[in-house]
């Protein structure tokens, strides 16, 4: 496993042109606004996704340099969530890092198989019976599935979070583990980290 620090570097010096990219789009809307004929909605609607994407960019990059230390399993974590994402198959996969999380834990079922995507997305199958729970990862072995993690009380951005990132969000908040949620409902790909969620982009690879 890579115990390096990333190289920042390179996403740093692109994000900061794709800000400069946005700054330039405001300033064009910002003199636009003098013709009255002159309407800014669809822009400000393009603005907003250059934002988004942006955003979902930069948490891919860190996502992986948060793991690559504790696993060397990125590449299946990553094909599995994706196809997870396409099939709308929910799923919720706490990767353990420096802290123990047994006594955080309500264990499920015994695993303890090297991790695999076509494993995991097997185990989130809907019909299988473990595919409620979270599995749990530490290194690059599959421990246990089926887990119960515990629940967070929090909402984020006024929206009543469901069971999978609430329990994201508070395993989160009690250990340094990360915990990658895909959405049932909408097939989107968050991880949660120190009590944050974080959304990722599933448009190829993670």
């Amino acid at each position: 496993m890579n115990n390096g620090h990333c190289d920042f570097s390179p996403m740093k010096q692109t994000l900061k042109e794709e800000i400069r990219q946005v700054i330039s789009a405001l300033q064009d809307n910002l003199e636009a606004m003098g013709d009255e004929n002159y309407c800014l909605l669809g822009n400000f609607e393009k603005i907003k996704d250059k934002f988004i994407y942006i955003d979902m960019k930069a948490a891919t990059f860190y996502l992986n340099c948060y793991l690559s230390p504790f696993t060397d399993k990125y590449p299946e974590l990553s094909t599995c969530v994706q196809n997870l994402s396409n099939l709308r198959h929910g799923g919720l996969i706490v990767i353990q890092r420096g802290d123990p999380l047994d006594s955080l834990i309500q264990p499920g079922i015994s695993i303890g198989a090297e991790l695999t995507h076509s494993l995991l997305e097997s185990i989130f199958f809907p019909g299988n019976p473990l595919h409620d729970g979270a599995v749990l990862v530490s290194q690059n072995q599959i421990v246990s599935a089926a887990n119960v993690l515990p629940l967070s009380d929090r909402s984020t951005g006024g929206k009543k979070l469901g069971t999978r990132h609430r329990s994201a969000l508070g395993l989160s908040e009690r250990s340094d583990a990360l915990v990658l949620v895909v959405s049932e409902e909408t097939g989107r790909v968050s991880f949660a980290l120190n009590g944050k969620l974080y959304p990722i982009n599933t448009h190829g690879p993670i």
